[in-house]
């Protein structure tokens, strides 16, 4: 039986999802709340919400769970170049936190394989961008001559960072601000971003599945560490594109 949440019932111990026999493995519980205090909640205890409208709102904590550890981000050598014409090329930027709402709506219109619809539902957004408003989730927006063509939106806490979605305009512009968010966390401690669900293309850039008693073990440290100040922009890239100075300088002198 999947427990059925009032406004203000804790969750049930994440063991209680449904397991991988059942038709829906990993749902936990079920309701109607989802304001920021509950999305706050959930997500310190590894737990986040997937629904599609005209459902209530359902609750998972999938087993396993999917995260990149940004050390494992797959750098290949044609995006490594991309990269650093990203870094040279003045019409390309990076940028924080801009548009969170716009971004929200970017990935709800982003057409997705397999899906015919959207669960990025106007509920959520009201949900995420109140959660937003308490510094608490941030956008990291690709620009190409000033038009937003990329980007991923998540929730941040402590040191711990939930991907929630990504879209884009233009070839790799979501890959690049994927890259900017590991860059940043490489050097802020940020040692595990969370991805929810498996999938292909994530295992592509380096992602895994872990047990969920190892991802909760990890998240409950982590969202109580203290958190980085958030600001970045494109130059965080060049920790990915040039592993060392003598990388920088034969670059230079090419």
């Amino acid at each position: 039986m999947v427990v059925w949440l009032e406004a203000n019932d804790p969750f049930p111990p994440v063991d209680e999802a449904l397991d991988a026999s059942s038709e829906a493995p990993g749902l936990l519980a079920a309701g109607l709340d989802l304001s920021a205090q509950r999305l706050l909640a959930a997500y310190r205890q590894g737990i986040f919400p997937w629904y599609s409208q005209g459902q209530p709102v359902l609750w998972w904590s999938p087993d396993p769970r999917m995260v990149l550890r940004p050390e494992n981000f797959v750098v290949s050598h044609n995006f490594r170049k991309l990269l650093r014409r990203v870094l040279r090329d003045d019409a390309w930027e990076i940028r924080l936190d801009v548009d969170f709402a716009a971004v929200m709506q970017a990935c709800a219109q982003a057409p997705r394989r397999g899906q015919d619809g959207t669960w990025i539902t106007p509920a959520i957004v009201a949900a995420y961008r109140a959660l937003h408003g308490t510094g608490l989730a941030h956008s990291v927006e690709t620009f190409y001559d000033g038009e937003r063509v990329g980007g991923l939106y998540g929730v941040a806490i402590g040191r711990m960072f939930y991907g929630e979605s990504m879209f884009a305009k233009r070839t790799d512009a979501s890959k690049i601000a994927l890259a900017a968010l590991v860059a940043f966390a490489r050097t802020h401690a940020i040692e595990v971003i969370d991805c929810q669900q498996s999938t292909a293309h994530l295992a592509s850039l380096g992602g895994g599945e872990i047990p969920r008693q190892a991802f909760l073990a990890h998240v409950k440290t982590a969202v109580m560490a203290p958190a980085p100040v958030w600001r970045l922009d494109k130059q965080v890239l060049s920790a990915l594109v040039y592993g060392n100075a003598a990388d920088k300088a034969h670059e230079v002198s090419q």
